[in-house]
């Protein structure tokens, strides 16, 4: 089985178990995100037909709310805090800089496929200001130097 025919799929079992729900849209973008990283845009034709919705109607679902990708995400997600305490606490420096090392803005992934960066609007981590979230670890303080320094950690395990 090819790597499409298997996200076609697993697109169609999500579509499958959750199409009779009310306001089944929604619980399906998140269904195919959280099973695929991401919603491929081969999948809005299927979502669109079983829905009895337009393409335009899926497609702007996912680009309206920013947490649906239609791009795989990279093998480690970088949540960066854009809330008013971390903005408060240097924020603001610590996401130019973010950005600027791994050469990326946000809703992006590295070119060789290592990270994607995602703003998030509160890590509830305030008392820790600036914050940072990579897949299930929040980290508290972060600064120029504490981000390079895990990054380089994340590229070492990888």
């Amino acid at each position: 089985m090819t790597e499409s025919s298997t996200t076609q799929a697993t697109v169609q079992e999500i579509i499958t178990t959750l199409k009779n729900k009310p306001g089944a849209l929604l619980p399906i973008l998140h269904g195919v995100q959280n099973a695929l990283g991401y919603v491929p845009a081969e999948s809005v034709p299927a979502i669109a037909k079983a829905l009895n919705l337009s393409r335009a109607e899926v497609h702007g679902v996912i680009s309206f709310y920013h947490y649906f990708r239609d791009t795989q995400p990279g093998k480690h997600t970088i949540h960066l805090c854009r809330a008013e305490s971390c903005q408060a606490m240097g924020g603001k420096q610590l996401e130019h800089h973010v950005k600027a090392r791994l050469g990326i803005n946000f809703h992006e992934t590295t070119a060789d496929g290592k990270f994607s960066l995602e703003p998030v609007y509160c890590l509830g981590n305030c008392a820790c200001s600036p914050a940072m979230q990579i897949g299930d670890e929040v980290y508290g303080r972060v600064s120029a130097d504490s981000f390079d320094a895990v990054i380089n950690e994340t590229e070492e395990m990888a």
